[in-house]
């Protein structure tokens, strides 16, 4: 299902902005916690257990201070944003919630909860990319509406896709905190899964920094011998500006050299894309 996020919305401007006001009571409501179902596109999918403990005394103390967002489903309600206090408020012991209560579509949803944790810096980049992954694949947004909407540059978007690319291992390394987001992405820079893995043990054992690790990478990849008869390895530099102009594009872009210059090849699916293309590439509409 394809939800209609094209239009603007606001999404960058805070939670506030994203509900409907019009014709809908600002007033929460108390719900029986029983009747609301957890958020199927939660973006989220770590849970400190300590922070949720402490959450649910100072709510056992105080109470819930700040409503839940639901949407109405046909089994009672499904939450939209407020995962830690709903969670936090299940272990407290309390029967009901107060909580806003609003129409969404899936769309609405997926983009809600990422807002609200992006805000509140809770999601991890693995996260973050797999929620804008859902954004482009199953809602069809490109990586520039992805980014107007959650308050990013579209290159950052983009960079944070690509550690979806990462090996599994270095993957897991990145979502535990063993490494930074800086870390995972220098790792990136080599060629293979085997070559990361093999990197990230020698950035974990000796302590290295996101320099040390860029470092580490480009003397890997200057070490490594090109097999006899195969093809040779293309130079960091055409990486480098294949790579960017994948950024500036938000497009599949391939160079390829040859001994008398090279060629650009830029891929589009859509007419739409096509159109948006010329019009980055000449500063005017097709």
């Amino acid at each position: 299902m394809t939800a209609d996020l094209r239009r603007p919305t606001g999404l960058g401007r805070g939670l506030a902005a994203l509900i409907p006001q019009r014709d809908e009571p600002a007033a929460s409501v108390e719900l029986p916690i029983a009747a609301i179902s957890h958020n199927p596109y939660q973006p989220r999918k770590r849970f400190e257990q300590n922070a949720l403990n402490e959450l649910a005394d100072s709510i056992a103390e105080h109470g819930v201070l700040q409503p839940i967002l639901v949407t109405p489903s046909a089994d009672g309600y499904r939450l939209i944003a407020g995962e830690r206090r709903l969670r936090a408020a299940q272990i407290a012991g309390l029967d009901r919630i107060p909580a806003l209560v609003r129409s969404a579509d899936e769309g609405a949803q997926l983009a809600w909860a990422l807002i609200e944790n992006l805000q509140r810096s809770d999601l991890n980049p693995l996260e973050e990319a797999q929620a804008f992954r859902r954004l482009v694949d199953d809602f069809g947004l490109t990586h520039d509406e992805v980014g107007s909407r959650v308050g990013r540059s579209r290159s950052a978007v983009a960079n944070t896709l690509r550690l979806l690319d990462l090996d599994q291992r270095v993957q897991v390394a990145l979502a535990d905190g063993q490494i930074t987001e800086g870390h995972a992405r220098a790792l990136a820079g080599l060629p293979d899964a085997a070559r990361q893995a093999e990197a990230l043990s020698e950035v974990v054992s000796g302590g290295l920094s996101v320099r040390q690790t860029e470092e580490l990478v480009r003397r890997s990849i200057k070490s490594t011998p090109t097999a006899r008869g195969s093809k040779p390895a293309r130079p960091a530099d055409l990486e480098r500006v294949e790579r960017g102009l994948r950024e500036a594009l938000a497009t599949k872009v391939t160079l390829s050299t040859s001994r008398k210059g090279g060629k650009i090849t830029i891929e589009y699916y859509t007419q739409e894309e096509l159109e948006r293309l010329y019009e980055r590439l000449t500063g005017g509409a097709a």
